[in-house]
């Protein structure tokens, strides 16, 4: 598992401090924690990897980087994308196709409600809506992607969270997450850990 991190617009370094103590938490992970380095995903890089998880902020990929990204996820890996995730390497078209979506604006930094969409997917199950301090991502997203939860946003339902299949590799992305405190919230918490390990086992969606 690989927690990539750049940029100054967000607090990747303290993001992804909470994202590796969340996924410690799991005995499922050995976690290599990798920061400012693309090449990593140059194969043969993420042979040893099951699962990526993605924190990072706008950039550019190259192509062996992308392709080593995209190959590793489709030959039936995992991959979570958390918050920014879908607003990096806006000039690659089919990162943004494997994420399932890509930022378009946010409100305010605010208090708001999310509601679970799918009770019954493994990685929402049991779960019942709540509240969080974040920044809402408002997202172009696939419509084939299968939503978990939702956030209202002018009077519409924004996705938090989705999974989607990549090839024979599957994909979490969840929105939430815009700083370190945000990261620390319970549910964050909850669905990073349930989505990493949806993603990375094998099986259908």
């Amino acid at each position: 598992m690989g927690s990539y991190a750049s940029g100054a617009i967000h607090d990747w370094k303290g993001c992804s401090d909470e994202i590796v103590k969340v996924l410690s938490q799991q005995d499922e992970f050995e976690i290599t924690r990798v920061e400012e380095d693309l090449d990593a995903l140059v194969s043969p890089n993420l042979d040893p990897y099951d699962l990526i998880v993605f924190y990072y902020t706008v950039g550019e990929i190259s192509d062996a980087q992308k392709n080593g990204l995209l190959n590793h996820v489709a030959s039936g890996k995992g991959y979570v994308g958390v918050h920014s995730a879908a607003d990096s390497f806006r000039g690659c078209p089919e990162y943004r196709s494997m994420v399932g979506g890509y930022f378009v604006t946010h409100p305010r930094y605010r208090d708001y409600q999310v509601s679970i969409v799918d009770s019954e997917h493994e990685i929402t199950e049991g779960l019942d809506e709540f509240v969080v301090t974040d920044e809402q991502y408002i997202l172009d997203y696939d419509p084939r992607n299968h939503v978990l939860a939702s956030a209202l946003w002018k009077g519409n339902a924004a996705p938090v969270a989705w999974t989607k299949n990549w090839g024979e590799g599957k994909v979490f992305y969840l929105a939430l997450g815009h700083d370190a405190s945000a990261c620390k919230h319970e549910m964050f918490e909850t669905l990073l850990q349930r989505g990493a390990l949806w993603a990375g086992s094998n099986g259908g969606e």
